[in-house]
């Protein structure tokens, strides 16, 4: 029996586990990716009181959280129900763990393009971070799919570590800044693919090539490449705790002051909630919010309990 279970190993979710810890609760982090969508900054420059990348940034969190006390496991969360106070949280992989408390900070999860193979490959040459896996692909040839400043950063970034980049984006002009755009037209092993579409990913025990079609001409054409990049924005999915917290429009988990929401005994932090602002050092900022009301909740329970 966890005092506190967090979902999420982001900025949010390691900062409400410093501070769950630093209060003396038994806490469990999980998460599918611990850093978050932070690991994917090759410099920062607007973290306070740090300058560098994301990547150093996150380790120093997750270092902290373990330092303190939290035990921090891989995995991907299916469900969270409350049985009469205690939380039940089950993974994908069968385990169940329970807790007097849940913290959601699982933050926001890349968008998928819905095609055969793109699962499959999933680590094995189909990425959502170039920032982080880039240096894989040393003189080798990949695809980015995306329009938006995030693939155009992508293809930059990998520009100089790749003998080729193909840069596909399903229209005509891109959504991302001009001068950007201007920069890599200038990149001599970048080829760009408008008004295309990403149809199969094929290989073996890892990715050879991409099937795109032409919506022009309507014709298909398999490209040899090792890896492909997927960098078309994050969404929340928060699906699986709908039925315990209230949620807006856009699936964010709605809070109010101090890290509560709408169901005794969950809270929630960073790109996960309404929180406007989607930043590293809010995120963090409200992950601690969170921890401490998690605590003052876990503290008043167990007050009530002893006088019952």
């Amino acid at each position: 029996m966890y005092d506190v279970i967090i979902i999420g190993g982001g900025p949010a979710g390691l900062t409400a586990a410093i501070y769950t810890c630093r209060k003396q609760l038994k806490t469990l982090v999980i998460s599918m990716n611990y850093g978050g969508q932070t690991m994917m900054a090759s410099h920062m420059e607007n973290y306070p009181g740090y300058e560098g990348s994301g990547l150093k940034l996150m380790e120093h969190f997750q270092k902290q959280a373990k330092d303190f006390g939290a035990k921090l496991i891989d995995g991907k969360v299916v469900t969270v129900d409350d049985n009469n106070g205690v939380f039940t949280v089950k993974l994908s992989e069968g385990d169940v763990f329970k807790g007097k408390s849940v913290i959601l900070a699982f933050g926001k999860v890349p968008r998928s393009i819905g095609i055969s193979g793109e699962d499959k490959f999933l680590g094995k040459g189909v990425h959502v971070c170039a920032t982080c896996d880039a240096p894989m692909y040393q003189d080798k040839e990949v695809l980015v799919v995306g329009g938006g400043n995030s693939a155009l950063h992508a293809v930059q970034l990998l520009s100089g570590i790749a003998s080729k980049v193909y840069l596909m984006h399903r229209r005509d002009e891109f959504r991302g800044d001009e001068l950007l755009v201007k920069k890599i037209k200038k990149k001599k092993n970048v080829e760009f693919l408008l008004s295309h579409l990403p149809k199969e990913i094929k290989g073996d025990t890892f990715v050879n090539s991409i099937v795109v079609l032409d919506r022009k001409t309507q014709k298909t054409k398999e490209i040899k490449v090792e890896g492909v990049f997927l960098e078309i924005g994050y969404e929340v999915k928060a699906d699986l705790v709908k039925h315990l917290v209230d949620l807006n429009d856009k699936m964010e988990v709605k809070i109010n002051s101090v890290g509560e929401t709408s169901h005794r005994g969950v809270f929630a932090a960073g790109d996960v909630t309404t929180t406007r602002y989607k930043q590293t050092v809010i995120a963090a900022g409200e992950g601690a919010k969170a921890g401490l009301s998690a605590y003052s909740y876990v503290k008043q329970t167990e007050v009530d309990t002893d006088i019952s």
